[in-house]
């Protein structure tokens, strides 16, 4: 069966994606100004204080992670290759991240970094710098801190509970969603990718076809006698990485209707909370489920690919029977397997931490501030999405 552009576009809306409970929220905005969204990256390292990488904590806004790398390698005349940063930083949003900058013989430009050629609505900030004997690679931050404020709040039944001068009702709609926010802090909330992963109207998608029909690249010629061929890398990572994501959520989604999205099936693959350690199990036991209820360890699904084993029983039958029934999961995992990308698990359930609230009345109307941590890899749209049915920037 043909995959339709209009199907594309709507199993990438992440708006789409099923919620435990309905969303207490009807509509709020974000983004509405830069300092509506903060991420703080949380990298806890001692410096060495010697070596030849300068490590630059830098707050930004308006502006990209790989276009900040970009200006930072031709201050300091040296290869893009030679520029280390952990995660990508959202553009719209007020962030502050490390990067590092390979040095030869700690011999810095005659000039301060300060690029002239950004945008009004642009900001670099240095505010810290460290030498260090090590670059700074992909992945290496423990966890993000995000401060984000949700503007124009409508709550799901101000229609229904009263008028806006009824300020008891509204009360009772605040102690609602106050409820909804303490629940979350100790269950957390279905880990779903985020729309950014998926591009413009699910673009990346469109391009991790496109990629899937061409022919898969040729295996390498053995490097030493009796060594198997080895595929090439493939570079198209951010491709390959939507067609995962998107099979992932529609796993999760299908999990959270039925229920076991943090209860686990027979056959499930257990991620041990705060690591990248799993282990599968045959049956839910008294003692697993003891240790899902506290959070200790979290039920996963496939991030797509070959070498799958793990998993078993009723969990493998769920994994294998959503993708089997769609044309377009099925396109997107057999491109996976013919480029012999491995398989990986991930988390279903992703755990808030440190999350508080604050109310604020403005002229504007009510606005609501959340304050909370998140581990590297993991999307605050999704703890926005628990909370708000339409959210709009």
């Amino acid at each position: 069966m043909t995959v339709q552009d209009h199907d594309i576009t709507a199993a990438t809306d992440t708006a789409n994606l099923p919620q435990p409970i309905q969303p207490l929220l009807k509509h709020a905005t974000y983004k509405a100004h830069t300092t509506d969204f903060i991420v703080n990256e949380l990298l806890p390292l001692e410096f060495t204080g010697e070596g030849e990488h300068l490590w630059l904590h830098i707050q930004k806004s308006g502006m990209n992670t790989a276009y900040l790398a970009k200006l930072l390698s031709e201050w300091a005349d040296i290869p893009l290759r030679d520029v280390g940063f952990s995660g990508l930083k959202d553009r719209h949003a007020l962030t502050t991240q490390w990067f590092s900058l390979r040095i030869p013989k700690k011999q810095l430009p005659d000039s301060e970094f300060a690029p002239v050629d950004i945008g009004a609505n642009e900001s670099i900030t240095i505010l810290e710098q460290q030498w260090h004997n090590k670059k700074l690679n992909r992945g290496t931050h423990r966890a993000n801190q995000f401060t984000i404020t949700l503007r124009d709040i409508q709550f799901a039944d101000l229609e229904v509970t009263a008028s806006e001068q009824d300020l008891s009702a509204k009360q009772s709609d605040k102690s609602a969603v106050e409820q909804h926010l303490a629940n979350i802090s100790t269950t957390g909330v279905p880990n779903y990718f985020g729309p950014q992963r998926f591009g413009r109207s699910g673009n990346n998608i469109r391009e991790a076809l496109s990629l899937f029909a061409r022919p898969v690249p040729e295996a390498r010629p053995p490097s030493n006698k009796g060594k198997r061929k080895r595929v090439p890398r493939e570079q198209n990572t951010m491709e390959l990485s939507a067609a995962r994501s998107l099979i992932f959520n529609e796993i999760l989604a299908a999990r959270v209707r039925d229920g076991s999205w943090n209860n686990g099936l027979a056959g499930e693959v257990f991620n041990l909370d705060g690591s990248g350690s799993i282990f599968a199990s045959d049956e839910i036991d008294d003692t697993l489920r003891a240790r899902l209820e506290s959070g200790d360890i979290h039920p996963t699904a496939v991030l797509w690919g070959t070498g799958n084993e793990k998993v078993s029983g009723k969990a493998a039958a769920m994994e294998t029977d959503i993708v089997a029934h769609s044309p377009l999961l099925t396109q997107l995992a057999t491109g996976l397997e013919q480029r012999d990308i491995k398989a990986q698990r991930r988390a279903l359930r992703l755990p808030i931490e440190a999350l508080s609230w604050e109310w604020q009345d403005t002229e504007g109307g009510q606005i609501l501030i959340l304050n909370f941590t998140l581990t590297t890899g993991s999307f605050a749209t999704s703890v926005l999405a628990s909370l708000v049915q339409e959210l709009n920037t």
